[in-house]
């Protein structure tokens, strides 16, 4: 498949018992494959997701992209969405796909979805790769002023360097998140993990991937540190890295 093709390649469908409709693309080929999970506010189209669907189409590898409910080609409101929900949404979109074996990439929060997922799908993962992952970030990230704010407000808005204005974070979600903690102790995933950090991410503190690498269960994790990397990790070199982590654990 072309990388023009890949491009044009059309969005599916899942919907879910409310009606709500999840937009998915599902490229097909050997496996396992590859599940790529957007952070927060992002989508399917991002340049990481692109970058991997494009490597996986010239390489014959099938993966699975997709938007939680409230982001890019889904369908929903974006604030009425929790962990629990998309996770739930990851669930059903991979039940859809028919997907065997899957390799589980998450992307900030998608590095928090990730473990949740693993949990879920047992066996059915074979590897997981976090980048900038960020779980538990509704603990360590929110002061006791934020609490108050989210508390009395419903929800706090926080300026963001992503492209969106504010970024908002629910009480709805705050919640799903102090309920879905895992560094609290031992995670209990057993397959080969890699944990990508940049060393300068204003965001996600680095020490955050090495805590994760300390709670998994599993006695095959490594961590990655790119001492001049950023939240993001989208520069040449850091799509690159990204590849060939995912090309060790695919083969």
């Amino acid at each position: 498949m072309g990388h023009l093709t890949l491009l044009e390649l059309a969005a599916q469908f899942v919907t879910r018992p409310d009606g709500v409709r999840l937009a998915y693309r599902h490229l097909p080929g050997r496996g396992p494959t590859l599940v790529f999970l957007p952070g927060y506010k992002s989508d399917m189209q991002g340049g990481k997701a692109q970058a991997l669907a494009a490597w996986a189409a010239d390489k014959g590898q099938a993966m699975l992209r997709l938007d939680y409910s409230g982001c890019g080609e889904s369908e929903g409101t974006f604030e009425n969405g929790t962990l629990d929900i998309w996770r739930d949404d990851v669930l059903a979109v991979i039940a859809e796909a028919k997907v065997g074996p899957i390799i589980l990439i998450g992307s900030s929060l998608g590095g928090w979805l990730m473990l949740l997922l693993a949990e879920a799908l047992g066996e059915q993962v074979t590897a997981m790769v976090g980048i900038a992952a960020a779980p538990d970030f509704t603990d360590w990230d929110f002061d006791d002023a934020d609490r108050a704010t989210i508390a009395a407000t419903g929800r706090i808005e926080r300026p963001s360097d992503y492209g969106y204005e504010p970024m908002v974070i629910t009480q709805g979600f705050w919640q799903s998140g102090q309920s879905n903690l895992r560094l609290t102790g031992k995670i209990g995933i057993d397959c080969p993990v890699r944990l990508i950090h940049g060393q300068c991410d204003p965001d996600v503190p680095w020490e955050t991937s090495l805590k994760l690498a300390a709670a998994l269960r599993s006695s095959d994790v490594q961590t990655i540190w790119v001492k001049d990397g950023d939240h993001r990790l989208s520069r040449d070199q850091d799509i690159a890295l990204l590849i060939d982590v995912v090309a060790k654990l695919a083969c």
